[in-house]
């Protein structure tokens, strides 16, 4: 497939964590020349069912994303999943398991900040907090912010959020790629290298890890990203051919929560596309959903 413009398949909106509405983020997808996207919420798939009715058939080209926080016995793993039937049962079964457990810590978050801080959150503070479709820890954060209780957003998560730990309220990656592929989609592993905070995972390590969730169903790694280097872009794109996977391009945009750039995927489109992305492309092609 001879694809030719710019690519960013990992962005997110008020669905979840970011600050752009599905409305807003179509006009800043259109501003930045993105000729094909995918929106990726947490847990949550609302953005797939808005967002085609915006564009209206005159593009940029979309693909249904969601992005799962997944946990098991060997780490923490954030799993994409894309070009998936947002009618399939399978994967609302999935948003809705993950939406729930992202309630049920965000309620223990709160109740950690009042008993280990004294910390005490108005009623019409904890009620906005609720109203919100995917409240996370950006949004504790930003309430401590309002309130007084930390200086800025990081201050918020590093020094106070992050000291209580789950072990258990995680969807586990298999089951996400398993949902994702009975939805008809393409389950890849997000920003491969990092793993729990500012953890990176390199060399046998990651090889492993690659190797495990290739034998449960994954299908790509995210090489273009952000955050990576030259040479993490690189080893990935190796890794993705050594295991026969896709690789995709996202920036991971955020809005203001998140001092990324829509469009920064580190993917250059004077160099043509990776094989492993070409692959991928053909396949979302085949199924007619972006409207290729």
């Amino acid at each position: 497939m001879n694809f030719q413009g710019k690519i960013d398949l990992h962005m997110h909106t008020t669905v979840s964590d970011g600050t752009d509405t599905p409305e807003e983020i179509v006009s800043r997808v259109r501003e930045a020349g993105i000729v094909l996207f995918s929106v990726t919420d947490h847990d949550d798939i609302k953005a797939a069912k808005i967002i085609p009715k915006l564009l209206s058939g005159c593009g940029p080209f979309f693909v249904s994303g969601v992005e799962f926080s997944c946990r098991d016995s060997s780490g923490k793993y954030h799993i994409l999943g894309y070009n998936y039937d947002p009618k399939s049962r399978h994967i609302r079964r999935l948003v809705k398991k993950g939406h729930r457990f992202r309630i049920k810590k965000v309620k223990a978050r709160i109740d950690f900040l009042k008993k280990s801080f004294g910390f005490r959150f108005p009623k019409e503070e904890l009620d906005a907090l609720f109203a919100l479709n995917n409240p996370g820890k950006p949004h504790i954060a930003n309430m401590m912010v309002r309130l007084g209780y930390a200086k800025d957003k990081s201050d918020a998560i590093n020094n106070y959020i992050n000291l209580i730990h789950f072990k258990e309220e995680y969807v586990t990656p298999g089951e996400a790629i398993k949902g994702i592929l009975k939805s008809g989609g393409i389950p890849v592993l997000a920003h491969p290298f990092y793993g729990d905070g500012d953890d990176l995972i390199l060399g046998d390590e990651m090889e492993a890890r690659v190797i495990r969730l290739k034998g449960l169903g994954l299908k790509g790694l995210e090489a273009f990203y952000s955050g990576f280097t030259p040479r993490l872009i690189m080893d990935t794109i190796s890794l993705a051919e050594r295991h026969g996977l896709y690789v995709t391009a996202g920036s991971d945009y955020h809005g203001k929560n998140k001092m990324v750039v829509l469009g920064d995927t580190n993917l250059s489109e004077d160099d043509g596309l990776p094989e492993g992305l070409e692959r991928f492309l053909e396949e979302i092609k085949e199924t007619g959903r972006a409207g290729f």
